[in-house]
């Protein structure tokens, strides 16, 4: 029997904490709008860092990119493009929902869409083996986590409203809406890294090494994704004439550093998780892929419990929350050990 490197996995996991809390610096925000931390963001994590990073880890950069097929660099772009979109929905859908509820609608249809078409497409035969059976047992914990994580955040939801003493509506169902079209969207960005294999290929060929060849695919596609991120934000800050917040005397040199920070994270949860699905071999695209998003949800529970997003929630939604982690922890567990098998 062989088992998949401990550090292949353990490098998804700590690209899952990574993803988890790198929107945790816009709660701090408060003097910013939306549009301010997210233009921001966009400029360094999605533009200035990941071609930064590519050009010093892959000297043949060029190269790689005009020796590949035209078929892979528009699927890869094009993918990209379409996670920016999940990407603006996913950080619309976290201001509106919180950091607890948005990821775990989020991540729950992100988990499915990003791990299943890939395992489809590139290996169905995977499907009747070993592997393939403790994905697919793996994939339904963690969607029954998942539900349990939702049902705790509608009895938190409920409670909160209950609490309030405004008769308007909470929102709730406009905020769904936007989380679930974000889960639809943002797999995207997997599907770039499992069907970008090309330059990631080219890159190892001119003698990049293996836990960086992935540099090629990120950077076009984030940049595809910098495109609508940072395009809605310039939007917003136009029309709402936010471009001042930037100027404000009340903002300091903190803010900056922590919406630049969140861009930082953002891309380094990328990187690591490339790295390790690299390591977990040819099925790493597809068996990385939920136990990143299970622990990007695990975290940002954590983080969202600590922030008091849950401050005031009735015992059942505490139940119901701690019994989706367990869960989640349990599928994680699944996956990994059955990933070994053959």
């Amino acid at each position: 029997m062989t088992v998949f490197p401990g550090y292949g996995i353990a490098l998804v996991l700590l690209g899952g904490v990574l993803n988890g809390s790198f929107v945790y610096p816009m709660k701090r925000l408060r003097n910013w709008k939306w549009e301010n931390v997210w233009f921001v963001y966009s400029v360094v994590g999605l533009l200035i860092v990941p071609w930064s990073f590519a050009v010093l880890a892959e000297p043949h950069l060029w190269g790689i990119f005009s020796t590949a097929t035209w078929p892979t660099l528009a699927l890869v772009i094009m993918f990209g493009f379409g996670w920016g979109i999940g990407s603006v929905l996913f950080g619309l859908g976290i201001a509106r929902m919180g950091l607890a509820v948005g990821y775990g609608i989020i991540l729950g249809l992100n988990a499915s869409f990003g791990t299943l078409l890939p395992l489809l497409v590139l290996h169905p035969e995977k499907l009747f083996s070993t592997q393939g059976h403790s994905l697919l047992v793996g994939m339904v914990i963690v969607l029954v986590g998942i539900l349990c994580c939702a049902v705790a955040a509608r009895l938190r939801e409920q409670a909160s409203i209950g609490l309030q003493s405004t008769g308007g509506k909470s929102g709730l169902a406009s905020g769904m809406l936007i989380c679930i079209l974000a889960g639809m969207f943002s797999p995207m960005l997997n599907f770039s890294f499992v069907f970008g294999t090309e330059l990631k290929d080219k890159a190892l060929s001119s003698g990049t090494s293996a836990m960086m060849a992935s540099n090629a695919i990120w950077a076009l596609t984030l940049t595809a994704g910098f495109l609508v991120n940072a395009g809605y934000s310039f939007y917003l800050l136009q029309r709402n004439d936010t471009w001042k917040r930037f100027r404000s005397s009340q903002i300091t040199g903190g803010y900056w550093f922590a919406a630049a920070l969140m861009g930082v994270i953002c891309f380094g949860s990328f990187i690591v998780y490339g790295m390790g699905a690299t390591v977990l071999g040819s099925l790493g695209g597809v068996m990385g892929w939920p136990l990143f998003m299970s622990m990007s949800l695990i975290t940002s529970n954590v983080l969202g419990s600590i922030s008091g997003e849950w401050s005031g929630a009735p015992r059942r939604a505490w139940v119901y929350s701690a019994t989706g982690m367990i869960l989640l922890i349990v599928a994680i567990t699944v996956i990994s050990v059955g990933g070994g098998r053959r």
